[in-house]
């Protein structure tokens, strides 16, 4: 899981800069490990670090009328999102994964950065035009979107034919256009709208920026578009549209659906911030039953289930979680999360509900259990590790020490969203892929 941008702003005069780290900003849930971007004016830019964003631009700056970036759930040793070389002339960003290149033999030897840069200088000879970029991003498999930009004034973005990815285009008036991995990118620094704030690029399709124009083009053709369901149930933020569908009113659905599947007699319903919240309130509505505030946040809003390792995840969620006791002692408790993976941070915020009192815990999931790892760069653990793919529902009550323990059902989940479910990749809830990966 990544978050990438672009802005191309047609008067030279403007500068991207400031634009591009706003922009990151709104992006900051989809990655914060690592930030970078590359500015274009003439010449170009690089700045990357460590941290979140407005940290690692806070005591720099930049200037051009160009700029790609992006964020990453990785050190920048390891952040294969941000801004990459492929030559002298040509830099992209790519969320998700190339599986393949037509005309390239992967090298298992060589890191993925590595790979795109050997595939394009392979492939192109160096090259750094228009068509070259369409040329080389039109023979990637795989899920994943991009934005390519070159010396000359010229950004290539799009997704892959599959359309794991989502990646939305906006504008800032006549003078520019933005391309981000969300459209609430459009309503921190580009142009209001009434409804959705951007518009869906097309799985296959690329937009095309150079001085003097900007255009669409299908550049890669597929038989199935498959979309990342996960983006609605944790990876988005709740005020973006992706696929030209709110995640917020999905996210409302689920809860809906979770009270159906998994109603339980109890005093309250809490939903784990932040993601769950939305759950939680409709879960309340459809049930009848009071929903609390249930916990209170330390410190900036932390992603720990996003972290690198499991210390930082604990760390994460008892800094980040502090539960709030007069919404919990003595009560029943519905208890609900937007999903589970290890199960070790929800054991250690079931403990923490119990030790202020609550007087019995009862975890509702809103989506399915997670049995496979993903091919496309969200961060799901080695099969092994998958508390979902070796424990029955009773034992993971046991296991994380609550009363009772449901997910939402992979069919739940597609109705949710009101689109079918041959739209969707389920493969970390089912173990199916889209076909060829």
């Amino acid at each position: 899981m990544a978050g990438i941008i672009g802005i191309y702003l047609f008067d030279k005069r403007w500068n991207a800069y400031n634009f591009g780290v706003f922009g990151l900003m709104a992006l900051q849930h989809r990655g914060q490990e690592t930030a970078g971007i590359e500015i274009f004016n003439g010449t170009r830019q690089k700045i990357t670090g460590n941290g979140l964003a407005e940290q690692v631009f806070n005591s720099v700056s930049g200037k051009g009328n160009i700029l790609i970036g992006g964020v990453s759930p990785y050190p920048a040793e390891e952040a294969e999102v941000l801004p990459i070389t492929l030559t002298s002339r040509v830099s992209a960003c790519v969320d998700g994964r190339i599986t393949s290149i037509d005309g390239y033999s992967w090298d298992p030897r060589m890191r993925y950065e590595a790979n795109l840069r050997r595939a394009y200088e392979m492939l192109e000879s160096g090259s750094d035009g228009l068509d070259a970029m369409k040329d080389f991003f039109g023979r990637c498999k795989g899920g994943f979107s991009y934005i390519s930009a070159n010396g000359r004034g010229e950004v290539l973005a799009g997704r892959g034919s599959l359309g794991v990815k989502p990646l939305v285009l906006g504008k800032m008036g006549f003078d520019g256009g933005i391309v981000a991995s969300e459209s609430c990118v459009m309503d921190i620094i580009g142009e209001r709208v009434p409804i959705s704030p951007a518009e869906n690029i097309e799985p296959g399709d690329a937009m095309l920026f150079s001085p003097l124009s900007a255009h669409s083009e299908r550049i890669q053709e597929g038989n199935r578009r498959t979309y990342c369901i996960f983006e609605y149930v944790y990876l988005a933020r709740p005020d973006s549209y992706i696929n030209d569908v709110p995640v917020y009113r999905v996210r409302r659905e689920i809860g809906k659906r979770l009270a159906h599947e998994g109603s339980v007699d109890a005093d309250v319903v809490i939903g784990v911030p932040e993601t769950a919240v939305p759950f939680a309130m409709a879960y309340s509505n459809e049930t009848g039953i009071p929903v609390e505030k249930g916990f209170e946040l330390t410190g900036r809003r932390i992603r720990s289930a996003m972290k690198p390792n499991q210390v930082e995840r604990l760390k994460g969620v008892q800094l980040k979680l502090n539960v709030i006791s007069e919404a919990v002692r003595g009560k029943r408790v519905v208890l609900i999360d937007d999903s589970v993976v290890r199960g070790n941070t929800l054991a250690n915020i079931v403990y923490l509900m119990k030790e202020k009192g609550a007087k019995e815990i009862h975890v509702r999931i809103g989506s399915p259990h997670i049995v496979s790892h993903c091919p496309f760069g969200v961060e799901v653990p080695g099969e092994d590790e998958l508390i979902g793919r070796h424990l029955s529902e009773e034992k993971i009550a046991e296991v994380v020490g609550a009363d009772s323990f449901k997910y939402l059902s992979l069919e739940g989940l597609v109705e949710a969203t009101g689109l079918g479910k041959e739209e969707f990749c389920t493969g970390c809830f089912s173990g199916v892929y889209p076909e060829g990966v």
